[in-house]
């Protein structure tokens, strides 16, 4: 980078002439753009007036240099030494970076993020130069257990954390600077802790003394420590440990915020790292926090409340921080949407404000138009806040109360015209607050809309609901009510409607974070409604659920499905990030629900239909077990060892296997191993391998079906495994082919036409899939399979006779019979095939059935599948057409595609009378029931 002269784009206006013309005569020497440039400084600034004199040699240095090479040779020249020498080595840097930044930004050589950055730097430089200086001074002495001389630059054990402007390098001008000093009481003995303990506090007041005393050579930065936990009784260095205590568990919104900020600028840099790591999950929840709006609009009525900062919009003497459409507001408008959505989104955990406010645009978080605005906005009140504290190096954020205090600012700023300036700032002003004020302030509720008596009634009685207990609930409640009771009057049905949304509210446990994001999001209100008003147990599971209302804010929620390989990336990532074992689990559920919801909300909102969202179902669980599989072998493998010989897969059978799965599934697995040579696993409780696979499965189905704070993932069912009940939890690859050949009755046989490996040992997959094709071939031709699917027929019937109208599962000619005599297809004609089309496809080309028998069983199993994945959405159970709801009759005549519930019924039963004699037709000794 060049000096000065050659990228100078602007200089400022003198004031004071008198005083521009002094600076004049000493530096006749420079170019005149130079000399103009330290002339309209002077003449603005007298603090810079006085440091330009005292520094000329300097100065000339660094006008030649630049602003870059100057400000390295200051950092660089920050070397140990004593208390003494440090202290005066830090006011004499901090003066020339003072005048350094000073020129740099008048000119026009550095843009906002450079003069921020360079200020920022030099205060780590001072906060590291004072801490070292004085733990140096306690290792020396002895004080400090275990310690030696090399560990005063490290930290030795203990760091600063940056916070506010600092730890987002964005420091104005004259700012005072904010600490965590905390250290990390792990490195040391139960008997060493306090000595280590008094040592840190010790090293940490004489830091902050060596900062922030006022001498004659001045002072390096005001130092403010009170951001630690419980400032008033709590020393001014603490343990992690304690500091993590306190935030787990009494850690309020508004330290969340400032943790957005925090960085290690001091010290021992990892150990920070570490420590802010822990906090992750306290700054950034999981769950969109719409709360936080709340908070942070109270905290920002606090603030002018405490400074009488509140009414109409005045100029002079305006606080241009803590003010009315001030720096502050734009700060927290940002970082209260980063706590929203932060959580959920690593890219939107900025630490600068201008960083933050350009991801919360690109993630569709705030308009682009308006997060240009703010970021303009802020750049120009940031330059005008430096231009207020360069005048006397005065920490102040007031705009001037006078004329002349205005005439010299305007002049600072290179502007001429100060009413000119100040109609501009005034505009500036306002329209930040218009920006942000819609953000935080609430609205008034609306008026109650016109209902009938029967639903006022209802009304009245959400009073009592476990959601409204809390005085916060019930406030953002009551301006939410109008809104929801209007749009349940737009419903089609607005009695039922009404019903079913008081069922979710009677079911919802707290209600603070779900209705500050109603407030903040109201078209939610409406999916809810049709939620509730179309499938009541979605609704149920809703209030059980909240937190899955943040997928459909979330960025992405109608793209296109991701497919099983993404989605499976996707839960590995966030397992990896979510820390122990059971905290896995949990995460694998509370992921796991929202896709699953977004299925349910497609389907119900005609996005896809019922096929797909068979299929999307079906790759979610795939995903599921995939991602878990690892998880829970890593866990058993660390008390027992590796898995022995060459491991293990899981089968899905059933829907499952058939990739067709409903909102309502379970799934049914097997799993399969091979200890080949492997007898015992090598660990520190080693198991042999039976036991070993055994007790691994278990845990695998107690990873997926054990309930948790996130509820459970899916219930399995293992019977389809070797033996049924009998048979071991975990079959050898061995046992289970000789099983298959010698001893499994023909359903088992039908049961593999759908088995498919969905995790474990990759390389076994494709041994096992050979196995399958093979045995479906060898048992092709068996004699009897159709007598022994005719007995199985007969057997279901009498079991399960059906109870026919809409309840398609079971009954003559109705899915599971279909679904049965496709299987039968696919075994005697020994085709892989898995799903029930392409067994059926199969069964013709073997001959069983002709190409009309086909199309027609084809037809009524498209049919049944339609009735029957629509009626899981909508809730379990039998189907009593009369209590299914005007909603949900809705939804199920778009998915078949008829008329009315008269016509559904009729096609319903022509297709299944007629699927049940070509089944009784292709079976032996089969008549219709």
């Amino acid at each position: 980078m060049t000096g000065f002269a050659a990228r100078l784009s602007r200089v400022p206006l003198p004031f004071d002439r008198e005083a521009g013309a002094e600076v004049a005569a000493q530096f006749d020497d420079l170019a005149p753009e130079l000399r103009e440039l330290l002339v309209g400084t002077a003449g603005c600034s007298p603090f810079l007036k006085a440091l330009i004199e005292g520094e000329a040699d300097w100065l000339r240095a660094a006008l030649h240099d630049g602003p870059e090479a100057a400000l390295d040779g200051l950092l660089a020249g920050l070397q140990p030494d004593t208390p003494k020498a440090t202290d005066s080595a830090l006011r004499q840097a901090k003066g020339r970076v003072a005048l350094l930044v000073a020129l740099a930004d008048l000119a026009g050589v550095w843009p906002l993020e450079e003069v921020t950055g360079a200020l920022t730097r030099f205060a780590d430089a001072a906060v590291q130069r004072a801490l070292a200086t004085h733990l140096g001074e306690e290792i020396r002495r002895g004080k400090l257990p275990g310690a030696q001389a090399d560990d005063a630059e490290s930290g030795a054990g203990m760091v600063a954390l940056a916070m506010g402007k600092m730890g987002a390098f964005e420091l104005n001008y004259s700012s005072d600077i904010d600490l965590i000093c905390l250290f990390d009481e792990s490195r040391f003995d139960a008997d060493d802790y306090h000595d280590a303990r008094a040592a840190f506090i010790r090293a940490t007041r004489k830091a902050a003394a060596t900062l922030s005393d006022h001498t004659g050579e001045g002072y390096v930065f005001r130092t403010d420590l009170r951001l630690r936990p419980d400032a008033s009784v709590t020393p001014v260095c603490i343990s992690m440990d304690a500091a993590e205590r306190y935030y787990e568990s009494l850690g309020r919104t508004w330290e969340r915020a400032a943790y957005i900020k925090a960085r290690p600028c001091a010290g021992d840099i990892a150990a920070g790292w570490r420590f802010l790591e822990t906090l992750r999950p306290f700054v950034w929840r999981r769950h969109l926090d719409f709360a936080a709006i709340q908070d942070a609009h109270d905290m920002r009525l606090r603030i002018r409340t405490h400074k009488g900062l509140g009414g109409a919009l005045s100029l002079d003497g305006h606080d241009l921080k803590l003010g009315r459409g001030g720096i502050r507001e734009i700060e927290f408008f940002t970082q209260t949407r980063q706590l929203i959505a932060g959580g959920r989104d690593p890219d939107l955990r900025q630490r600068d404000t201008l960083g933050g406010l350009s991801a919360l645009a690109s993630k569709g978080w705030v308009p682009g138009e308006v997060s240009e605005k703010l970021q303009a906005h802020y750049r120009a009140h940031r330059e005008l806040e430096h231009r207020l504290q360069m005048v006397g190096d005065a920490q102040t954020q007031l705009l001037p109360g006078n004329p002349q205090g205005f005439d010299r600012i305007a002049r600072f700023l290179g502007e001429a015209d100060t009413e000119a300036f100040r109609a501009h700032l005034k505009e500036r002003l306002e329209e930040v607050a218009v920006l942000t004020e819609d953000f935080f302030a609430p609205a008034e509720a609306a008026p109650m809309p016109e209902i009938s008596d029967t639903q006022r009634e209802i009304v009245e009685g959400w009073r009592a609901y476990p959601a409204l207990r809390s005085a916060r609930a019930r406030e953002i409640f009551k301006r939410l009510r109008p809104e929801i009771l209007e749009r349940l009057q737009r419903a089609a049905h607005p009695e039922e409607a009404l019903v079913s949304f008081d069922r979710f509210l009677g079911g919802l446990p707290a209600g603070v974070q779900l209705f500050s994001l109603f407030d903040a999001n109201p078209s939610l209100i409406d999916l809810l409604i049709d939620v509730c008003a179309t499938a009541p147990q979605l609704g149920q599971y809703l209030a059980r659920n909240s937190g899955v209302f943040d997928a459909v804010i979330g960025g992405d929620f109608f793209a296109d499905w991701p497919g099983a390989v993404a989605l499976q990336a996707d839960l590995a990532a966030q397992l990896r990030a979510a820390g122990d074992y059971e905290r896995k689990l949990d995460r694998s559920r509370a992921w796991a629900k929202e896709w699953h919801f977004r299925v349910g909300v497609h389907h119900l909102r005609g996005v896809i239909d019922a096929f797909e969202a068979a299929t999307q179902y079906a790759q979610l669980a795939d995903a599921v077990i995939a991602a878990l599989w690892p998880v829970v072998l890593a866990e058993f493998a660390r008390k027992h060892g590796d898995p022995p010989g060459r491991g293990a897969v899981v089968l899905g059978m059933g829907s499952l296997g058939a990739q067709r799965l409903n909102a309502e599934s379970d799934l049914d697995l097997i799993v399969i191993y091979d200890a080949d040579s492997g007898d015992a696993s090598e660990g520190s409780r080693p198991l042999t391998s039976r036991p070993y696979y055994a007790r691994l499965t278990q845990a695998l189905v107690t990873a997926l079906s054990a309930p948790m704070a996130e509820g459970r993932l899916y219930e399995v069912d293992m019977r389809l495994r070797p033996s049924g009940r009998q048979g071991p939890v975990a079959t050898a690859l061995q046992s289970f082919r000789n099983y298959q050949r010698d001893e499994a009755w023909t359903w088992e046989h039908l049961a593999l036409t759908r088995a498919r490996p969905v995790a474990g040992a990759v390389n076994l997959f494709e041994e096992i899939e050979d196995f399958r094709r093979t045995l479906l071939a060898e048992k092709a031709q068996g004699d009897g399979i159709a007598a022994d699917v005719a007995a199985m027929r007969a057997r279901l019937r009498a079991a399960k006779p059906g109870q026919g109208g809409l309840n398609v599962k079971d009954g003559p000619g109705r899915l599971q019979e279909i679904e049965l005599f496709a299987q039968m297809g696919a075994l005697r004609a020994a085709s892989p095939a898995r799903r029930t089309e392409q067994q059926l496809l199969a069964a013709r080309r073997a001959g069983v059935i002709d190409t009309d028998d086909e199309a027609e069983l084809g037809a009524a199993y498209r049919l049944l599948w339609r009735v029957h994945c629509t009626l899981r959405l909508l809730g379990g159970g039998p189907v009593n057409p009369a209590t299914l709801g005007k909603g949900g009759l809705a939804l199920l005549l778009r998915e078949t595609g008829a008329d009315d519930l008269a016509a559904l019924s009729a096609e319903i039963e022509a297709r299944t009378s007629a699927a049940a004699r070509i089944v009784s037709a292709a079976l032996p000794d089969a008549t219709d029931a």
